[in-house]
């Protein structure tokens, strides 16, 4: 694609130069400049990537060092605790306490492994209500350290699963492995059949500061594989079922007898699986939530509630204690019920009355009410911030119908995606409407105004036609992959790469002198003269190393930054798109430098140079992701399925406590709230699906 776009360009130039107003000989003379460096850069390109893959043929792969490995592992264990620290004081899962909802080793014999192989002596987790650090405690006492976390929609899976993981973060030993929260929706085994593979693989792209160059080479592979990180697996009920079963039965045939793992499943889904595959998760502990008692969720709530709280709250906590509100009761069993509650009714500070009236009803209707209410009662307990950004309240003021409406498209988009139910990216909304509209309207506009300028330039319209239609149709073959990319970041960091900076500038040098040898052989026959000789090198080499092996020094192909967020992700790629932008034009300010020098007019060397740069910024690199968003998102908005901020309001979305992010991933907070949108949410007229 690079040698297309240089080729055309170059065509371009000898097309467009014959036209140029004033010396004719000077015109065609700077014309073969910079036609013939464009040139030069491709062959140079090519020559550079062939000699590379050669040196690198036999070339041996070392090995990260122990002290390498153990900095990795404590970067890692900084940024998963970073993580989802902030994601549990977004939720509200300690404040003021941990929901009071006991878990217990499963009774049904027919989910685990025997006993003696689970643990020594009895199995552990025998008690009703275990303390988070107690739980820490029984799953270090387990034989292989695997444990299996079962139970209803909303029971709190997903919650024990990261107080586990801060809980083992918090405690780790030097020695022991780094909990990593991982989705199960994201394993596709056919892509990856070993745990091993899968783990590594999102390690690399969740958390690029593994892959820095001082920590050595492969280090994510290296400390899977050395046991180093212990898989937090998290709803494997949101696979399909022929799936599911497989992921489990590839869990036993990846895990030796030292590997670690925790993972989550809906009850019903894991016994379908495990019937299916007529096996156990080998030496596995499995725990299950026990029903909370309307007791502890009463008190529960009353310690949610301000001291003096709402008239009608007293009648409601007496009638959940002694059960004369049946559906309350039973949604208040759950943690996500308490939850909706809280959210929906005291955050806010309403009149609780609906949840007496409801509460006698069914639980089915209770808990379609609270989820229509959960919204709007969240954009309204969370008002934007006046000031500085706060973590945990929105910067920009959107209506509830808004929010709704837009959180809806989302939600019937993932719907649609079966391979990837759960993971929501900004920059897979470039995939949400079909690019070929995009690219086609791109492609003219660009085309239009490159056409415009040259026209106005040279004053022959045919000329400027011409070269606005090469770059049209250069847009069109060149953006489509943008389209599906994943975003990059630049990396700059010199320690550890001085010796690939070195050989970017010695490759710049070689296609230098190939330039200086190329224009030297061409000064007599097509009349470039030595000097055009010495500007066909200077063009050459340093336009090679602004344009082409500079920014593959710089380009990280990551769909995340350091940071580990969705924004830092958006702004990495914007960020390596400028710095794309600017090099180009560094070149493009070289060559209309060249054309003063060869007395072409001053508007046609500065503005030709500046376009033909920005161009080359624009189309070269691997990772477009922010401008294939920048050109989804308007057409989006103007349907209505989105605001033009898009990212804005996905980052209110998680302040707001309706999203929450893993890693460069938006996801619904809850699996429930996004299936009922889906299934029950009405598009407002201009915002279908």
């Amino acid at each position: 694609m690079v040698g297309l776009l240089l080729l055309a360009l170059a065509t371009a130039i000898l097309i467009a130069a014959p036209q140029v107003q004033g010396a004719p000989g000077v015109s065609i003379g700077i014309a073969q400049v910079v036609a013939t460096a464009l040139s030069v850069m491709a062959l140079g390109n090519g020559l550079v990537q062939f000699l590379s893959w050669w040196r690198k043929r036999g070339a041996p792969a070392s090995a990260p060092t122990s002290a390498d490995i153990g900095t990795a592992k404590d970067i890692l264990s900084g940024l998963v605790t970073q993580q989802w620290r902030d994601e549990t004081v977004l939720r509200s899962l300690c404040d003021p306490e941990p929901m009071p909802l006991p878990w217990r080793s499963t009774a049904r014999r027919e989910l685990s492994d025997h006993p003696e192989i689970i643990a020594k002596g009895t199995v552990a987790f025998p008690g009703l209500d275990v303390h988070i650090q107690d739980m820490a405690r029984n799953f270090r006492a387990l034989r292989s350290r695997r444990l299996v976390i079962l139970g209803a929609p909303g029971t709190g899976k997903t919650t024990l699963a990261v107080q586990l993981v801060l809980e083992l973060l918090r405690t780790r030993s030097p020695e022991e492995p780094v909990p990593v929260l991982l989705s199960a929706g994201r394993w596709d085994d056919r892509v990856h059949p070993r745990l091993q593979d899968w783990v590594a693989t999102s390690l690399a792209m969740d958390y690029p500061a593994l892959r820095a160059e001082a920590l050595g080479p492969d280090i994510p592979e290296t400390l899977v594989a050395r046991g180093e990180v212990l898989p937090v697996i998290d709803g494997l009920d949101e696979l399909p079922d022929r799936v599911r079963a497989d992921t489990l039965a590839a869990l036993n045939r990846s895990m030796c007898e030292t590997d670690q793992l925790i993972l989550t499943c809906r009850t019903a889904q894991f016994a379908e699986s495990i019937q299916e595959i007529g096996d156990v998760l080998t030496a596995a502990a499995v725990i299950e939530p026990q029903p909370m008692s309307p007791v502890a969720a009463a008190d529960y709530l009353q310690a949610c509630l301000p001291p003096v709280p709402h008239p009608v709250w007293p009648r409601v906590l007496e009638a959940l204690r002694a059960g004369t509100a049946p559906a309350l009761s039973q949604v208040t069993s759950t943690s996500l019920g308490l939850w909706l509650v809280r959210a929906t009714y005291i955050a806010p500070r309403v009149d609780p009355t609906p949840l007496l009236e409801l509460g006698r009803g069914s639980a089915a209707e209770l808990h379609d009410h609270l989820y229509d209410r959960l919204i709007p009662a969240l954009v309204t307990a969370r008002p934007p911030a006046d000031g500085p950004a706060q973590p945990f309240r929105p910067q920009h003021a959107w209506t509830p119908e808004q929010v709704g409406n837009w959180l809806t498209y989302l939600s019937r988009q993932l719907t649609r995606r079966a391979e990837d139910p759960r993971d929501m990216a900004w920059w897979h909304l470039a995939r949400y409407a079909p690019s070929r509209p995009v690219r086609v309207w791109a492609a003219i506009a660009i085309g239009i105004v490159v056409a415009l300028v040259f026209t106005l330039l040279t004053h022959e319209p045919l000329a400027g036609a011409t070269i606005g239609l090469l770059a049209a149709l250069a847009v069109v073959i060149l953006i489509g992959s943008w389209f599906t990319e994943s975003p990059g970041h630049a990396d700059f960091q010199l320690r550890g790469r001085l010796l690939d900076l070195f050989r970017v500038l010695r490759d710049g040098l070689i296609v230098g002198a190939l330039g200086a040898l190329i224009g030297f052989l061409m000064a007599n026959p097509m009349g470039v003269g030595l000097e055009g000789a010495r500007n066909i090198a200077l063009l050459s080499g340093i336009g090679f190393v602004m344009v082409l092996s500079l920014i593959r020094w710089v380009e990280r192909p990551t769909p995340a930054a350091t940071a580990r967020s969705p924004r830092s992700t958006w702004q990495a790629d914007r960020n390596l798109t400028a710095i794309r932008i600017v090099s180009g034009l560094v070149v493009g300010l070289m060559a209309g430098a060249i054309g003063l020098q060869a007395r072409l007019p001053m508007s046609v060397a500065i503005v030709g140079g500046l376009l033909l740069g920005l161009l080359f910024g624009l189309m070269l690199g691997s990772h477009h992701a922010w401008l294939a968003y920048k050109l989804t998102v308007p057409r989006l908005a103007t349907k209505g399925r989105l605001p033009l901020r898009a990212m804005d309001f996905l980052d209110d979305a998680h302040r707001l406590g309706l999203l929450r992010t893993e890693g460069p991933y938006y996801q619904f907070r809850h699996i429930e709230l996004q299936q009922h949108l889906a299934r029950e949410r009405a598009v407002s007229p201009g915002g279908g699906a």
